[in-house]
């Protein structure tokens, strides 16, 4: 609690009010992953979704080109 406490007092605000502050940023953010999950798991569910071969082909094609750029 010292470095809550202290790091609230930097700001001019309470402890209680800089770890509510903290958990609202985390709530938002976890709310935000979870929505772009989300989307993830709807474009699956679609079919909307690229093949693991094309995706490795596409890999390997980016490696080659930065290894041949390093030579």
């Amino acid at each position: 609690m010292a470095i809550v406490d202290s790091l609230a007092a930097s700001k001019g605000i309470t402890g209680a009010e800089f770890a509510a502050e903290a958990i609202r940023r985390v709530a938002e953010s976890e709310a935000d992953y979870r929505a772009f999950i989300q989307v993830g798991i709807d474009a699956a569910d679609r079919g909307d979704v690229v093949p693991h071969e094309q995706v490795m082909a596409e890999l390997d094609q980016m490696i080659e080109r930065h290894q041949t750029r390093c030579r």
